[in-house]
């Protein structure tokens, strides 16, 4: 290929990727703002990637059904029209603040809590608690990181097999929690691709940086051997740690039943 042509094709790659990493993340949002232009039925779960904020305050007020946020005097709701509550005060502080940090445009891929909020109230794939256990363990088969266990060798590109003690004790540890908190641990699971390092993270073993490095060991690797790239691998490993952070912080909001404790401040 001429070099002309070869640069021109670097070029096009290189926009390419910005318009992908410009795209908001994948998964449900706010139901603020007008639809997307898309098929029914995934137009529920797909409003703007960003929009012009409209609100000044955000409050919180407790409810029949937990604890709602206000956008002035509007309650919020989920892209399904149901009023926005969650079961925890602590829950709807984290909340309220990621849309109080907005600045004069929200952006609806960075409110990864809400987006957890929002699947855990409309349930748009009308999955159960055993499905969302499932949906996490199928990641064991692939697991890369294992601490603890005794597991066989293998000679072939699918690893070795687990014992089936070892898979129905994590399902068993996995169906202690409740239905908010197993969707954010399979969020976590999908985000970092592993079952061990989410526990470890939700065990405290493991930092945020921590965990989401030793999901990248491979990725890695490629990146010492073939080069490193700012605007996109930059990005991804940003993008990886907000996303397993919100995850982690959903979990253990969801799975403690404390309130927060109010100080009266007396002059």
């Amino acid at each position: 290929m001429p070099s002309g042509a070869m640069w021109r094709s670097c070029l096009c790659l290189r926009d390419g990727w910005r318009r992908l990493l410009n795209r908001p993340s994948g998964g449900p949002t706010a139901s603020v703002g007008k639809r997307a232009n898309i098929p029914f039925p995934f137009r529920a779960y797909a409003p703007p990637a960003e929009r012009k904020r409209f609100y000044q305050n955000v409050t919180i007020t407790q409810g029949e059904g937990g604890f709602e946020i206000n956008l002035d005097h509007r309650k919020l709701k989920t892209p399904q029209a149901k009023l926005f509550t969650v079961p925890s005060e602590a829950l709807a502080i984290a909340v309220a603040t990621e849309w109080d940090s907005q600045q004069d445009t929200i952006k609806f891929y960075t409110m990864h809590l809400t987006t957890l909020c929002n699947t855990s109230l409309d349930n748009p794939t009308q999955r159960n608690k055993d499905q969302l256990i499932r949906a996490a363990v199928k990641f064991l088969d692939t697991d890369t990181i294992w601490y603890g266990v005794e597991i066989g060798s293998s000679t072939s590109i699918m690893g070795p097999s687990i014992p089936a003690r070892t898979r129905e004790v994590l399902v068993s540890h996995l169906a202690s929690y409740n239905m908010w908190a197993l969707q954010g641990i399979e969020f976590v699971v999908t985000q970092l691709k592993s079952v061990m390092l989410t526990l470890g993270l939700m065990d405290l073993r493991l930092t945020v940086e921590q965990a989401v490095l030793l999901s990248r060991l491979e990725e890695e690797y490629q990146i010492q051997k073939w080069g490193h790239v700012e605007w996109a691998h930059d990005y991804e490993l940003r993008e990886l740690r907000a996303r397993t952070a919100a995850g982690a912080l959903f979990i253990h909001l969801c799975s403690e039943s404390t309130t927060v404790k109010h100080k009266l401040l007396q002059e």
